[in-house]
């Protein structure tokens, strides 16, 4: 690995996308490692950073491509039988496969943050009998929230990026619990988007009324009462 961000220095774009490109085939290379450094050199402005986040996706989208393309040719009894020579035993295909049809395609959304499962991913779900068209659209999703957290990271800590992958570790569940909140309110508000524009305009309209009403007196007494609650909410919190 040092030898790869070594390189990374002298011939970053092609390295950044050949790392990211085998790290999805199932290659052991250190994506997170990887983008983390890169978003290092964003931030010395050697690279820049939204071609660096268009490379390190595209790389990504085509290696989950490929991975689908072989799992769906070669088939279950080929990993079955020659899985366990790249780390994909039997067991450990089965109890994949088992995983991601309970879950079905919303894993996709924040699986490639799991080092060791999003590798296999798109070979798994080449074996199973979903559709290419089921298996990119979530799987894209989630490969573009994968590369940009990392590459954002490392722009961000600048020279602690190499403390990325602790922290990614130490806050995985909030990370993934997050993307998981704005899957749900993305499709509730899909699916009731009129009925929440109509609240809202409802809502609107009562505060106006309700503010018309009021005395001055009445209007300077509500504000107080929000200002104490506000108060005492960021008390709460600070301490």
């Amino acid at each position: 690995m040092p030898h790869l961000l070594s390189a990374l220095q002298h011939h970053s774009y092609l390295i950044l996308f050949l790392g990211i490109f085998l790290e999805v085939l199932a290659v052991p290379v250190s994506g997170e490692l990887l983008m983390g450094y890169a978003g290092y050199l964003v931030y010395q402005e050697k690279m820049n950073y939204i071609f660096a986040l268009c490379l390190v996706y595209l790389a990504a989208g085509i290696g989950v491509s490929l991975t689908f393309l072989i799992g769906k040719t070669v088939g279950y009894t080929f990993f079955e039988k020659y899985g366990k020579y790249i780390g994909f035993s039997p067991k450990k295909l089965r109890k994949s496969m088992s995983w991601f049809d309970r879950s079905g395609s919303a894993l996709l959304l924040f699986v490639y943050f799991i080092p060791g499962v999003r590798h296999f991913t798109g070979y798994v779900y080449g074996i199973s009998t979903r559709s290419y068209r089921r298996f990119i659209i979530p799987s894209f999703i989630g490969l573009f929230l994968w590369t940009t957290t990392f590459i954002t990271l490392g722009k961000i800590m600048g020279p602690q990026w190499k403390s990325i992958q602790n922290i990614v570790g130490s806050y995985m569940i909030e990370i993934i619990l997050v993307i998981i909140a704005i899957v749900v309110l993305f499709a509730v508000y899909r699916v009731y988007n009129k009925q929440l524009k109509a609240l809202y305009k409802k809502t609107i309209k009562y505060v106006i009324h309700l503010l018309t009403i009021l005395t001055e007196t009445d209007t300077l007494l509500v504000l107080t009462i929000l200002s104490m609650i506000g108060i005492l909410l960021l008390a709460t919190g600070i301490t």
